[in-house]
């Protein structure tokens, strides 16, 4: 059986791997997802009701350019962002250079032990493994106080399987199988979303509560 620190370094690489495949395309995402008009009003409705139950300091967790990280500072919370992809915190710094933006992992976050009012975590998750998934979720259940809030964007489907996303494999869940990831990492389900519309993957949304 493989040991958690084995676990761990395996999603270091892949994760490396993924910052390199976002490196290579990182204008073409900022030019086509970069911007808050191009997100789906539903989200945003979603992102900024969340987001009015938070107090304390909130981290963008995937902030890629900072859309979502300047979204949530309009919201009036503190927030910060991280990301893997050096391009993408770049962009954010010039956008937003009253905010402060990271270079981040998941695995280890540069953040005391329940430290945080919340973490969003908007598609940041979908090219983690599903063997794999446990290890962010469980940092990101260490550094939220008890009571503070998680809000994972992600596609859904109806298992847990891999697709061939435009950039690097990603891969789907079902909103239950991913509730039980999170209630597994401490936290409890709130409420969860999901859309469709023709020609696009299925989204999904689970809001959760750091459990005491």
């Amino acid at each position: 059986m493989e040991s958690a620190h084995g676990r761990v370094a395996h999603t270091v690489r892949k994760s490396s791997s993924v910052r390199e495949a976002y490196s290579a395309r990182s204008q073409e995402y900022v030019d086509l997802f970069g911007t808050m008009t191009s997100t789906h009003p539903s989200d945003r409705a979603l992102v900024g009701s969340w987001a009015t139950a938070l107090t304390g300091a909130v981290l963008d967790a995937g902030c890629g350019p900072g859309q979502w990280t300047g979204f949530l500072a309009e919201c009036g919370l503190d927030v910060s962002g991280i990301d893997l992809v050096s391009e993408f915190l770049a962009q954010a710094r010039d956008r937003y250079p009253e905010l402060t933006f990271d270079l981040g992992r998941f695995e280890q976050l540069d953040a005391m032990t329940a430290s945080l009012g919340g973490v969003l975590s908007w598609y940041s998750l979908i090219h983690h493994d599903p063997a794999d998934i446990a290890i962010p979720l469980t940092e990101f259940a260490r550094v939220i106080r008890p009571g503070g809030g998680l809000l994972v964007g992600f596609f859904e489907g109806p298992a847990v399987e891999a697709f061939d996303h435009a950039v690097t494999t990603a891969f789907r869940w079902p909103v239950d199988e991913l509730g039980r990831e999170l209630a597994d990492a401490g936290f409890e389900v709130i409420e969860a979303h999901t859309r469709t519309a023709s020609g696009h993957r299925p989204h999904g949304a689970i809001a959760a509560r750091r459990r005491d």
